[in-house]
């Protein structure tokens, strides 16, 4: 909102005008010529004419604010008749009104008791009576006056820069367009490219920043803007080395069941697809019938869920999309499978259906109901998830052929940095590699630090590197009055201008922040210390990037903040003896005892703000079954203990049982004794489930010394074959065993360490790996059974 602050004396014509700009600062000031009473020699003495054309010219679009407005008007209003012109019409805002709907209980409204009520000040100096009704000095009062009143109003609303992380691309936060505009045009040249290319090759591009400039932010932005035409697919770091392209395969499919308006991105894929497909050959009208269905994306003509109609139609759209498969590639491999389940996917609105071939689409066994439920045959259980994986990428990408290009996003990825993660990022990069190879008409983006990028050229060859770096894209710090737009746009839900929110030292210190995410964090910083009186937090995150002159520079900053403080405290007390009962002497005293910023900063709070508002996302998110995975699920605990190994040393290992296949498992060996865990997610009717527990049993049995926990998600498909029930009552018998569902408290504390850690390693999250374990470990509101790995006593306590 850009507004100016008026006052005008007068009756009922204008006699004097004054206009104060955004910044408090004083732009006009003009008497008239035609008041009879004016000293000729006056300055500024115009003609009513002229002051009013002066008028219009500076308040053109902007907000007009004034202290009883209703009174200015009609001044205005007497003037422009006076000379003969047309009142426009202009926008007006009244600090009297919004006074009486902020403080509802107090004496009076004028200028003058609000003003002193408030203790404002103008160049330091209280309100004095015998120089109001000048407009020069009503205007400067009104606009103090108007910036408290909005500042009271803010109180009760959100802090605009808090939050101003993006996780993932398909979050909305407010974007200015006009930063990194050529970087993300440059992206969109290089989707367009693939579309023209007659080949359809795919392209990769590199997305370089230090953390916090706001690569992930521009993902969201290509996300915003491309979604309703192109499939953007959102893939976090892999964490087991046997599983990377299942890894991949999987975020695709989460990502391709994101809801794009009414639909989701599959949906949009296969309408689009399909609808090329059937129109290259019309050959009845059930072709026709069904084109004008996808052409209307509305698929709900095709029948209601359960009729024999939509049954028909759809038998035919997947006869016809097999068909043009064939003669376009071949009849080998997973892929006609693979378009059977899209079709019966798309097919249902049943949201259990839909979950059902979700979880088939993801090579899940399914139990023999489910199976039946949908119409689709059970995978092997010898199925290769790695093959499938890649085969099943390739067949979404040769459908997008018939849509548009696939934007392949992979982010988060600092961990493979790390040297327990090695065989991880090896097999990420052959991933990478076969993706390229396999997978056509992709825009393959990563996401990287400098760092990682010089590390991952020096780790994989050019087969790798020349393929992902196609184009390298450098995010760089904006300007500071690209920095200030920014600010500005993260204000317009408040509609508030930024000089009116901070005064010129708190945007010279917010500005000076590098990044971008540390200028909204600095921000967010000024604006609880201005609305909500919070003090202003140490700025330890940037000391240490900083030389010895800019760290004094800092310093001598915060030692000015409190000097300020306590001048203003001052100038209070004196008031305060001139007028007892003038000045709030409870405050005043807050203010003589300022509590000084430490320059180290105890980061408890941040992390705990941090859990809690992550905790809450992961509770609203937990009905929302993601594809589980018992890699997965150990690549998290492995994580988390390797980041363990930080407070205490641990050595990670697993067993073996011969060539018997055992469920994925971590061994955590310490001094006293071992502590394996270990997840078992695959559907329990299978013989593989059997077998598994089975083979953890004899282990169990051979290492009696060892405590041995099994787990697995209560929202999978409950256990209710006998053998498998036999199988988890020796398990729970045993003296060092035990068998547990894995409940939502369970869920939301393993997920919640893991994306700790993964957030502080992509430095995400401005903590210490040790402080945020500590937090975890040593307080009981974070505390977890997984964190007893070093002794399973609370969680064997409750499992009994």
């Amino acid at each position: 909102m850009d507004f100016v602050v008026v006052d005008t004396e007068g009756k009922p014509e204008l006699s004097e005008l004054a206009i104060v700009d955004s910044r408090g600062q004083l732009i006009y000031e003009g008497f008239s010529s035609d008041y009879p009473h004016h000293n000729k020699n006056l300055p500024n003495l115009k003609s009513l004419k002229t002051l009013l054309s002066d008028f219009l010219t500076i308040v053109q679009g902007k907000t007009i604010v004034c202290h009883y407005a209703e009174h200015d008007i009609k001044i205005l209003q007497s003037s422009f008749r006076r000379v003969g012109l047309l009142f426009p019409k202009l926008e007006f805002d009244c600090t009297c009104e919004r006074a009486k709907s902020v403080w509802t209980q107090i004496e009076s409204y004028s200028l003058e008791y609000l003003s002193k009520h408030l203790n404002l000040q103008v160049d330091k100096r209280y309100f004095v009576r015998d120089m109001a009704h000048a407009a020069r000095y009503d205007a400067q009062f009104t606009y103090q006056l108007y910036r408290q009143v909005i500042i009271e109003q803010l109180k009760q609303k959100p802090n605009p820069f808090s939050g101003s992380r993006v996780d993932t691309p398909f979050q909305t936060h407010s974007d200015y367009f006009a930063t990194y505009r050529q970087e993300y045009l440059t992206l969109e040249s290089v989707l367009t490219d693939i579309k023209l290319d007659s080949n359809r090759q795919s392209k990769g591009a590199v997305v370089i920043g230090e953390p916090g400039t706001g690569k992930t932010h521009l993902m969201m932005r290509l996300a915003k803007e491309r979604l309703f035409n192109n499939r953007l697919l959102f893939i976090r770091q892999p964490n087991h080395p046997k599983a990377v392209l299942y890894h991949i395969y999987s975020r695709i499919l989460e990502s391709l069941i994101q809801s794009v308006g009414s639909s989701t991105q599959l949906d949009y894929l296969i309408i689009n697809s399909f609808h090329k497909i059937l129109s290259f050959r019309v050959t009845s009208q059930k072709d026709q019938e069904i084109i004008k269905a996808l052409e209307d994306k509305n698929l709900d003509a095709l029948g209601a869920e359960g009729t024999g109609r939509k049954r028909e139609y759809w038998q035919h759209i997947e006869k016809r999309i097999s068909e043009w498969w064939v003669s376009h590639y071949s009849s080998g491999g997973f892929a006609l499978s693979i378009l059977k389940g899209i079709v019966k996917y798309c097919s249902y609105t049943d949201p259990r259906r839909k979950d059902i071939a979700t979880r088939w689409l993801a090579a899940n066994i399914l139990s023999a109901e489910d199976a039946e439920l949908v119409g689709l045959p059970n995978w092997g259980e010898d199925l290769s998830q790695e093959a499938f994986s890649l085969e099943a990428i390739s067949v979404l990408a040769k459908l997008s052929i018939l849509d548009e290009p696939l934007i392949i996003i992979f982010d988060q990825l600092e961990g493979l940095g790390l040297s327990h993660n090695r065989e991880i990022l090896l097999n990420f990069g052959e991933a990478i590699k076969e993706i390229f190879t396999h997978v056509p008409n992709s825009l393959i983006i990563l996401n990287m630090f400098p760092d990682r990028w010089e590390h991952f050229q020096s780790s994989f060859d050019n087969s790798i590197i020349g393929r992902v770096s196609q184009f390298q894209i450098y995010l760089r710090q904006p300007e500071e009055t690209e920095l200030k737009a920014i600010l500005q746009v993260k204000l317009q839900d408040v509609n508030v201008p930024l000089e009116l929110l901070f005064t010129c030292d708190d945007l010279e210190d917010i500005l000076g922040q590098m990044p971008i995410r540390a200028v909204l964090n600095r921000a967010a910083d000024y604006y609880n210390y201005r609305i909500r009186q919070i003090p202003l937090p140490s700025v330890k995150e940037n000391l240490h990037k900083l030389d010895s002159k800019e760290q004094l520079q800092q310093q001598l900053r915060i030692v000015e903040q409190q000097q300020q403080k306590l001048t203003e405290a001052f100038v209070k007390l004196v008031q305060a003896i001139q007028e007892p009962g003038s000045v709030d002497l409870t405050k005043l005293c807050q203010q003589l005892l300022p509590q000084v910023p430490k320059l180290e900063l105890d980061s408890s709070n941040n992390i705990t703000d941090y859990l809690t508002q992550k905790k809450a996302e992961l509770e609203q998110k937990y009905c929302n079954i993601p594809i589980i995975s018992d890699y997965d699920d150990i690549g998290k605990l492995k994580t988390i203990a390797e980041a363990i190994n930080h407070l205490k040393p641990i050595r990670l290992t697993q067993y073996r049982l011969g060539k018997r296949v055992l469920p994925e498992h971590i061994v955590v060996e310490t001094d006293n004794k071992n502590y394996v865990m270990g997840f078992l997610q695959i559907d329990p009717s299978t013989i593989s489930f059997t077998s598994r527990i089975t083979n953890f049993n004899e282990l169990v049995s051979l290492h009696p010394h060892d405590r041995f926990g099994l787990f697995r998600d209560e929202r999978l498909t409950e256990i209710k074959g006998k053998v498998g029930k036999e199988r988890i009552t020796q398990l729970n018998n045993s003296p060092n065993g035990k068998f547990k569902l894995f409940a939502k408290q369970d869920r939301i504390a393993l997920d919640l360490a893991y994306q700790t850690i993964i957030d502080i390693q992509n430095r995400d999250l401005d903590v210490d790996l040790e402080s945020a374990l500590r937090i975890f470990i040593t307080h009981d509101e974070w505390y977890h059974w997984l964190f007893s790995m070093f002794g399973f006593k609370k969680f064997f306590a409750q499992a009994a």
